[in-house]
């Protein structure tokens, strides 16, 4: 049997106007409905401005919603005092690299989060090491993080998530600024090390989702679409004009043809 594990239940979440005397702007995410089950590979896509890092966000209590409720693992993520217990089951990988960068030497850096969880220093440094080797940045681990490539930035970043040893793994638009080969290698080499944990990405490539146990929808805040792959080919059009977009006709074509299989 499915266990829930990350919840949102008819969540609204609203920015505010960014000056004073503005309107205030439309919902970010309005009325989401969604369950996430333990163990799952669950994808976030849509257009830019539908909402996908806001409901990142929301998941790791960096906000909390306007109206409805957010549970991860059976805790409300607007209880203040359970902040650090939702924090702790989460690695979370920002879209801008920049934001989490905390240390001088790269080593340091993917140290700071098991370090600040009271892991033993020898668990430390075996975490360090299999973490960059897993994202191919072992040989740069005494490198100055400000002086890497964006893409090198980004699988610092991925390194500091791995080595927390997440019950949650939360992706941010966290591999575009990685080449398409680089991409597929990476996301291979951290199939080991997401394997026995939740993972939810926030994707703009979606040949990169295509096996995602659950695929999410959003368009202009709301959710428009919730299933897999095949299933979103036959029901949801803004799913289609995003695949149409991206994916070649060959691709397209092999599609059907398992979409037609699967309604056999």
């Amino acid at each position: 049997m499915s266990e829930k594990f990350i919840e949102f239940k008819n969540v609204t979440y609203t920015y505010e106007p960014e000056e004073q005397g503005e309107a205030k702007p439309s919902p970010a995410l309005c009325n989401i409905d969604l369950t996430v089950n333990r163990g799952e590979f669950v994808a976030v896509l849509g257009h830019n401005g539908s909402g996908k890092s806001t409901l990142a966000k929301l998941t790791n209590a960096i906000l909390v919603p306007e109206s409805g409720a957010v549970t991860v693992d059976g805790i409300d993520t607007s209880d203040e005092d359970r902040l650090t217990d939702i924090r702790r089951k989460v690695g979370m990988v920002f879209q801008n690299p920049d934001n989490q960068i905390v240390a001088t030497i790269v080593e340091d850096d993917v140290a700071f989060g098991p370090e600040n969880l009271g892991v033993a220093p020898d668990e430390i440094r075996r975490r360090v090491d299999d973490a960059l080797k897993a994202v191919g940045m072992y040989d740069y681990r005494l490198r100055e993080p400000h002086k890497l490539s964006g893409g090198q930035k980004q699988r610092l970043s991925i390194a500091r998530a791995i080595a927390k040893d997440p019950k949650i793994y939360l992706f941010d638009d966290s591999f575009s600024a990685l080449d398409y080969k680089t991409d597929v290698a990476l996301r291979r080499a951290l199939k080991a090390q997401t394997d026995n944990a939740t993972v939810l990405i926030v994707a703009q490539r979606i040949s990169t989702v295509l096996h995602a146990n659950q695929i999410l929808v959003l368009d202009e805040g709301r959710l428009v679409g919730k299933g897999t792959h095949a299933q979103l080919m036959v029901s949801c059009p803004e799913y289609q004009e995003i695949a149409r977009s991206q994916l070649s006709q060959k691709e397209l074509a092999l599609d059907t043809l398992n979409t037609e299989k699967e309604g056999e």
